[in-house]
């Protein structure tokens, strides 16, 4: 790392630091750092949770350039609780204002070529940025690792309860939002990054100058490992709280049947059309 001092100051722009969790993230880490470094993020603190596919030496590398912690963490995959640990080791070491709870397949990109450091420019507590789900290329689909050449995000997204969901893709379900942080009253990140626990609770905003693009399905060989480690969660801790979606697909895996989702992502619906949002920035 540079070894900055972060003395408290005023600044012109607000010092950002994105946290992420990362559990086998190898083909799309270095992508998701250098995205959100470009577009303003100052520091990263990125946990490892017994990660076997070589993400842990790439993040080792990617500390050379960027100013980066890299935390190793051997227990048992607990989201919420490693998150918050992920956002108070943040506070402490930079003094931020603003901390981004971030997942290796999500990238914050603000609307108008504008930088997170330009939107950013406001106070609150938690922010609330809204999530589109992004459709696999073709190539995605047979494990070419070609997620950054998705070119449609699911606008119109379908509520729908486990077990109506009949042949519809999970990725037409709706995406529920994720938060920005001020960790100046952060009291804990919640399951899935999607809300926080606050001293000042009632100073919420919803950003509509900021989307959330998720690449959930980049191949199904990762696609597969990702439903893998929810299934081990569930084994263990069977009344742990998470997504629908989620327990859906575990459901799915166990019947055999996980690839049946991908084979209605091949048949699409209908689907908004938007420009790649990330392609010329880690290109």
């Amino acid at each position: 790392m540079f070894g900055i001092s972060f003395k408290k100051r005023e600044r012109q722009y607000p010092f950002i630091v994105m946290t992420i969790l990362v559990k086998n993230e190898v083909d799309i880490i270095e992508a998701n750092i250098r995205t959100h470094a470009h577009l303003g993020v100052d520091a990263f603190v990125v946990m490892d949770n017994n990660s076997t596919d070589g993400t842990r030496e790439l993040l080792g590398s990617l500390q050379r350039e960027f100013e980066l912690i890299v935390i190793d963490e051997t227990s048992f995959y607990q989201q919420k609780k490693f998150m918050t640990k992920l956002a108070f080791i943040a506070k402490k070491r930079y003094q931020p204002d603003w901390i981004i709870n971030n997942d290796a397949d999500e990238f914050w990109i603000p609307e108008k070529k504008q930088s997170l450091k330009d939107v950013l420019r406001i106070k609150g507590a938690v922010l609330r940025v809204n999530r589109y789900n992004m459709l696999p290329t073709k190539n995605s689909l047979t494990d070419k690792m070609d997620f950054f050449n998705s070119k449609y995000e699911v606008s119109n997204q379908i509520y729908y309860r486990v077990g109506e969901r009949d042949s519809l893709s999970v990725l037409f379900g709706q995406a529920s939002r994720k938060v920005i942080v001020n960790p100046k009253g952060l009291i804990k990140i919640n399951s899935g990054n999607h809300s926080a626990e606050h001293l000042f609770f009632w100073d919420k905003k919803t950003m509509t100058n900021i989307k959330n693009y998720h690449y959930p399905i980049r191949s199904y060989q990762q696609f597969e490992k990702r439903v893998l480690t929810r299934k081990a969660v569930l084994d263990n801790f069977p009344q742990v709280k998470m997504g629908n979606h989620y327990r859906m697909l575990v459901a799915q895996y166990e019947a055999g049947k996980l690839e049946e989702e991908l084979g209605v992502l091949k048949r699409l619906a209908i689907i908004s059309y938007n420009q790649t949002p990330i392609q010329t920035i880690i290109r």
